[in-house]
């Protein structure tokens, strides 16, 4: 249910500003949102798996407060994230 090494590192290339920023917001609401699209596919089949949904909850909670803070102190790189990630809004 985790994402790949490699898929991670692509993800740190695209949003980083080198390939080793992996701590940078825009990076991490990146490597959430292909792990909650990830764990909602799963759910799709294994509509049961309550544990696994808890994780999911806290991970959608996460990336709502990094949002918050790209929004609240750097607007224009939030709204290009929103955008290159295709989220609502």
């Amino acid at each position: 249910m985790s994402i790949t090494a490699e898929r991670r590192a692509e993800l740190v290339k695209e949003f980083g500003a080198n390939e080793k920023d992996s701590g940078n917001s825009e990076v991490q609401v990146a490597i959430l949102t292909e792990r909650i699209r990830t764990l909602t596919e799963h759910f799709k089949e294994h509509k049961q798996d309550n544990h696994s949904r808890r994780g999911l909850l806290a991970m959608v909670s996460k990336r709502r407060k990094l949002l918050d803070y790209l929004k609240r102190n750097q607007e224009g790189q939030y709204l290009s994230l929103i955008k290159k990630l295709g989220l609502r809004k």
